[in-house]
């Protein structure tokens, strides 16, 4: 519409209705924002109150705010993707006491990266030939503790590369050969003959990289920083579990030589074994973020909270009669206050998965871990006020159980 047909338009109102038109004129450019849909329920999708903890299968933890404006910023922008992963894997590697950082698709993904920079360096044609070793000339072994010995260790075949498992030092030693590229060490494991010292150490003495995983085994807070310091050669954690961050981002840390060849494996380059392990600039954005806000919280303040919610809940509980309580700190990883809810002086015969089925089914639906003799509840990733829903339902719930 030109602006003389506007101002023509303009002497056609009738007196009086002039405020109105103008109004409804200007009005035109700013419609009113849409209501927020909850697609959880638009999509039938359950949502439920998480006294578990960051489970994969229960998609982790939630975001802080802060993060999310990171990830909402930096999706606002474009930017070169591999100078973002420089600049900020400047800044973790100082939070972190390593020589180098860079944000991953998870923690998983930070072990097949970390070796695959380890077999094929600064080699194109190597980066290029994984995962078919043979041939080449690349390491083709990684050796770790029985006990050590996961599920999450196919990280490593992913590679090209073979597990071998060892029990003693003097097993380790007759282990090592041309072959061997990496010595693995999985920190939640309690199993395992040699400690974590003695295994940096013996990495050193026959020139082995060394490894660690600890992929959830923050808080506390120190283990962010205990490995580099301690003198392992790369350090994988995942993102969306304590420090809050994208569930799909992680970290590798260490060497600086590791993550160089490491990231030759990454996006954006197209010819290596992690094209799929692709992580964005918000990604990277809100891990940062994620991790250099959980580094400066007041860690001994929210372990008071956890342990006061926990309270909370094992009062309610204990009401319940011959109901018993236990609250424990798991080693290793997840390391939080933990309560087990048990009956089994009550001669009851309920195993605890049915007091799980009943929390998950009821209203709001509750998540708890549950064994054949009880439940287990955890407060880190209960909201504000969740603690008190929780209280209130399991006791419903014993009093009807038990009844």
């Amino acid at each position: 519409m030109k602006r003389r047909d506007v101002i023509k338009g303009l002497g056609l109102l009738p007196v009086g209705g002039l405020a109105g038109g103008l109004d409804a004129f200007a009005g035109t450019g700013s419609p009113l924002a849409a209501p927020k849909r909850d697609l959880f329920k638009e999509l039938g999708v359950r949502t439920f109150i998480n006294a578990t903890g960051t489970l994969t299968y229960m998609t982790g933890s939630l975001m802080h705010d802060y993060v999310l404006d990171a990830i909402n910023y930096g999706a606002d922008q474009f930017c070169m993707l591999d100078e973002l992963q420089d600049k900020v894997g400047e800044r973790i590697a100082k939070m972190v006491h390593s020589e180098s950082a860079v944000v991953t698709s998870g923690a998983f993904s930070a072990m097949t990266l970390g070796l695959a920079g380890i077999l094929t360096g600064m080699d194109q044609k190597k980066v290029e030939a994984l995962p078919h070793i043979e041939g080449t000339g690349m390491k083709s072994e990684v050796i770790c503790q029985k006990a050590h010995d996961i599920v999450y260790n196919h990280a490593f075949i992913n590679t090209g590369c073979k597990i071998v498992a060892i029990e003693t030092v003097e097993e380790l030693e007759r282990a090592i050969n041309e072959k061997t590229a990496l010595m693995h060490f999985l920190n939640i494991s309690q199993g395992g003959k040699i400690s974590q010292e003695e295994w940096v150490a013996l990495g050193k003495k026959h020139g082995i990289p060394t490894s660690i995983d600890i992929a959830a085994d923050v808080p506390p807070v120190s283990n962010l920083w205990k490995f580099n310091d301690m003198g392992f050669d790369m350090v994988q954690i995942s993102g969306g579990k304590a420090i809050r961050g994208p569930q799909s981002a992680g970290l590798l840390m260490g060497r600086k030589s590791i993550i160089q060849a490491a990231r030759l494996h990454m996006p954006p380059r197209g010819f290596n074994i992690g094209r799929g392990m692709k992580v964005n600039k918000e990604e990277i954005l809100g891990m940062y973020v994620a991790l250099e806000q959980y580094i400066a919280r007041d860690h001994d303040k929210e372990w008071k909270q956890w342990e006061k919610s926990i309270a909370l809940i094992e009062a309610a509980a204990k009401s319940v009669k011959d109901v018993e309580t236990k609250i424990w700190v798991p080693q290793g990883g997840n390391i939080t206050p933990n309560l087990s809810i048990s009956w089994e002086k009550s001669g009851k015969t309920p195993e605890g998965k049915e007091l799980q089925e009943r929390l998950r089914n009821g209203s709001p639906s509750i998540e708890v871990g549950g064994g054949k003799k009880g439940i287990n509840v955890t407060a880190w990733m209960l909201k504000p006020g969740e603690d008190k829903i929780v209280a209130r339902r399991i006791k419903e719930e014993l009093q009807s159980l038990l009844a």
